[in-house]
């Protein structure tokens, strides 16, 4: 744990890594407590009807006891890899400690995931075992030809075995409940999450046990020095995502938090707050896409929301929604910044330091981050270049699975280039600028998109923004926004002009869209980041099109 301190600059420079020789993420989010305090409740399954599930840690060691026998049972060895192909349930969490207490490697895989997506991550991983729900048997059915080491799948909620499939619990019911778990070494392999994919095929990055250590310095910050009494833990961010597994669950569980399970089909706002009222949820860690759609709702304390702490990350947050935070919901929201990669490296923390709109905070204890230029070397306040960390670093990945070309290739004297553009300013904080393949050259300005965002969500018609650039013979690029309206608006010639005029006078004459197109959703990773290559790649097209004509 961090040591709490009264400055940024006293807790930063107080901390120092302690990483044991040998350390095994399953003992340490559920074990341990089921040794401390057994009775404690681990985990909430919330249901819409009234049958809310509560399981204890003891009830967790237990469960992740059995599964990881049936998983030997089904000759799953160490290093074998399982893919969880589940939403937030009880079986998603003890699929992670069991695979890890049997030294395997666990794959959290989202469940809105085509069977091309699905396939894909399967294929490259070499999984032997996979854990789903009734849902997704049909994906399934289509791609299993094509998945010659996948020898096992439990099915959540199939009720009996099949020639393809094999009952959960059924299996469960007949596994003891006594295991040894492995005597892990901090840095062997503990689980594959692969990237958004926003740009190519996603790549597996393999973290290790250690990556707990690397990701509580910068939790701890941003939920301002969790543990606290009465703290527990929710997220709309589904737990395939790196941010919702070990933002939240896995780094709350290291404490003993208690946490809340429950991800709807589709993020309503107001059943957001419902809940985290009904549960009186302390901890949240929410993407700013959520924080959008929740603003729109009216009379929001009305809810009896009663928030400690709030995370936000995935895109740039902006001044906006800091200053709603505060109003609606009385508290300042604390935005970070990682990847899949590299995650919780830089931070603010409203408890001990000033949170400056448009800035993802500063760096995490025991990280080294600069911003960089292309041969490595590290640029002075206000320049704008590459976030880079220092490595080594327990954070870092330990490979690109199947791809140490491109593990390497991120690498520039000793610093990881997480591939974003910022400014470090003289305080030490940074200022997102955007992906390096998402900044906007025009007119000899470079634009970052988020500026643009941030500005347009200021509209009262405008629900969600997203900017990016088109290739243009005079300027190089032009601005184009995608809108989505807020309820109860129409898109129109009128309202397309008032939106570019609301830019123009509130930011620049050259950052202000040149073509504006409403629509009725927007392209999302699996992670709920806008896929702006996929809007750019579309424009693209149009063009060579209509010059072609």
């Amino acid at each position: 744990m961090l040591l709490q301190a009264e400055t940024y600059e006293d807790v930063y420079s107080q901390f120092s890594w302690n990483i044991p020789n040998k350390f095994n993420m399953g003992i340490d989010v559920c074990d341990k407590h089921a040794a401390a305090t057994p009775n404690k409740p681990g985990l909430i399954v919330a249901d819409p009807n009234g049958k809310d599930i509560i399981y204890t840690f003891k009830h967790l060691k237990t469960l992740s006891n059995k599964l990881a026998n049936v998983m030997i049972a089904k000759n799953v060895s160490r290093g074998d890899r399982l893919g969880i192909f589940l939403g937030q349930s009880v079986e998603a969490a003890i699929a992670h400690i069991a695979a890890w207490k049997m030294g395997a490697i666990s794959i959290p895989l989202f469940t809105l995931f085509g069977e091309d997506a699905l396939k894909f991550r399967l294929i490259d991983s070499g999984a032997r075992m996979l854990i789903t729900d009734t849902t997704q048997i049909h994906k399934l059915e289509i791609i299993r030809d094509n998945l010659p080491e996948l020898e096992t799948i439990l099915v959540v909620g199939i009720g009996r075995d099949s020639d393809a499939f094999i009952d959960f619990w059924s299996a469960m019911d007949m596994a003891h409940d006594d295991l040894i778990p492995v005597d892990s070494l901090s840095h062997e392999p503990a689980f594959i999450c692969y990237t958004s994919g926003t740009t190519g095929n996603p790549k597996g990055a393999l973290h290790a046990h250690r990556t707990m250590f690397g990701h509580l310095t910068g939790m701890e910050m941003f939920h301002d020095f969790l543990p606290q009494p009465g703290d527990l833990m929710w997220t709309p961010a589904d737990w395939a995502w790196i941010g919702g597994m070990m933002n939240c669950l896995m780094c709350s569980w290291h404490h003993g938090v208690t946490n809340l399970a429950y991800r709807p089909e589709k993020y309503d706002p107001e059943e957001a707050l419902h809940l985290m009222a009904r549960y009186n949820v302390r901890n949240t860690f929410m993407p700013p896409t959520a924080l959008k759609l929740m603003r729109q709702v009216p009379n929001i304390p009305d809810f009896g929301t009663s928030l400690r702490s709030v995370a936000v990350a995935g895109e740039p947050m902006g001044g906006q929604l800091l200053d709603w935070g505060r109003e609606a919901l009385g508290i300042t929201f604390n935005e970070f910044y990682g990847q899949t990669e590299c995650n919780l490296i830089v931070t603010n923390c409203q408890k001990i330091m000033e949170v400056k709109p448009n800035h993802m905070g500063r760096a995490a204890p025991g990280h080294s981050v600069e911003v960089i230029d292309e041969n490595g070397t590290i640029l002075g306040p206000g320049l704008e270049g590459e976030v880079a960390l220092k490595g080594p670093n327990p954070v870092l990945l330990l490979r690109y699975w199947n791809d140490m070309k491109a593990t390497n290739q991120k690498y520039t004297n000793g610093w990881w280039r997480m591939g974003d553009k910022a400014i470090k300013d003289e305080d030490g904080y940074f200022r997102f600028i955007g992906r390096a393949d998402d900044v906007i050259t025009t007119a000899g300005y470079r634009v970052g998109p988020g500026e643009i965002e941030d500005c347009l969500t200021k509209h009262d018609a405008v629900a969600l923004a997203v900017a990016i650039g088109i290739p243009d013979p005079i300027r190089t690029e032009y601005i184009k926004v995608f809108i989505k309206l807020a309820r109860g608006q129409n898109g129109s010639p009128q309202l397309e002009k008032n939106i570019q005029d609301f830019v123009k006078t509130r930011l620049s004459p050259h950052e202000y869209p040149r073509a504006v197109e409403f629509i009725s959703e927007l392209p999302l990773t699996a992670t709920g980041k806008v896929k702006r290559k996929e809007l750019r790649d579309a424009e693209i097209l149009k063009l060579r099109a209509k010059n072609s004509t």
